[in-house]
């Protein structure tokens, strides 16, 4: 595949969702500053934020070498509605690489430099990140559509190769084609937080090879409660966090079904087990049992987003003239 003539970052758009967290979307904006090469643009989506958000993004876009769109959404859509308007708009801007992210973590210098390398072999990419300390963030995982849920794997996945085939995406740091995200449609806003992404990685799981690459391009700042459960640590959520967690799982049976793979009580057993690790996670890193109650609320509207008789997927997006693919 050819480099863009213009350099090897000059296909690529920074989709970034935020809310209320200006602190860290400052830290975010500022470590673009340390790459070479540097991105074509950044798009902050502002999920109508009430902090200095909305000022944060002006100082960025007067200040950084790229060119900064601040789309500010008139209500709070989530981290999900936030990636599928923030898409959409990378896409009406010509992208033809996006690497979404949400607006804790900083870029680490060399990151475009690192995943241009695989650009043009694949075209749904994960780098790996580093957490809060600086230690190697667990994300290895695949999704099991009889269960409907990913689960981790164990060992080190890159022993052999640079390269883990996975089936399941991440929106802190999935570096996806222009041409692939028209082929699946938008991130479903509906999911509003959690599950979004998963499924998405899935979705272009079923056109084309997901892959988990040995090359650290991102660092979690926000710090978090967690403990480690040998082969993955377990951190702490929020009720909010765990209603959308047990509700979107509707969203996901009714993905399965529309592509022949749900399996009644394999996914039962999923949600079981969805909802036994969050009552882990209250009980062993965030030592309360008031949030279960949340689990409850989200499996009920769960069953009536499995019984919508009216429910579709996003569609895939207006075909485009397909054009050869440029190297990040």
């Amino acid at each position: 595949m050819s480099t863009s003539a213009a350099g090897p970052g000059a296909a690529l758009t920074l989709v970034i969702t935020t809310f209320n967290r200006s602190r860290y979307l400052r830290g975010l904006l500022e470590s673009v500053t340390a790459l070479d090469p540097a991105p074509e643009r950044i798009i902050v989506v502002d999920n109508a934020s009430t902090d200095d958000t909305q000022e944060t993004i002006a100082d960025a876009a007067s200040r950084l070498p790229v060119p900064v769109v601040n789309l500010r959404l008139p209500v709070n859509a989530g981290g999900a509605g936030g990636f599928a308007a923030g898409v959409e708009r990378a896409l009406a801007e010509g992208a033809s690489w996006l690497w979404v992210m949400d607006d804790d973590v900083v870029i680490l210098p060399g990151a475009v430099a690192a995943l241009a390398k695989w650009t043009g072999t694949y075209e749904c990419i994960h780098g790996r990140r580093l957490d809060d300390a600086g230690r190697p963030f667990f994300w290895q995982h695949r999704f099991r559509p009889f269960l409907g849920i990913h689960l981790p794997v164990q060992g080190n996945v890159f022993r052999d190769s640079p390269v883990f085939a996975t089936n399941v995406g991440c929106f802190e740091g999935m570096l996806i084609s222009a041409d692939l995200v028209r082929r699946i449609g938008l991130p479903d806003a509906r999911y509003f937080i959690n599950g979004d992404d998963e499924i998405y990685g899935w979705l272009a799981s079923q056109l084309t090879e997901v892959v988990y690459v040995n090359d650290f391009v991102l660092q979690k700042i926000r710090p978090q409660k967690q403990i480690d459960l040998g082969i993955r640590h377990l951190n702490d959520s929020s009720d909010l966090s765990r209603f959308y967690s047990m509700r979107n799982r509707g969203h996901t049976a009714q993905y399965l079904l529309a592509h022949g793979r749900y399996h009644r009580a394999g996914f039962a057993l999923g949600t079981l087990l969805t909802a036994a690790k969050e009552v882990l996670r209250l009980l062993a890193v965030e030592h309360r049992i008031s949030g279960a109650a949340s689990l409850w609320r989200g499996w009920r509207e769960s069953r009536r987003i499995l019984h919508d008789g009216s429910w579709q997927p996003m569609p895939p997006l207006e075909e485009h003239p397909h054009h050869e693919r440029n190297q990040v």
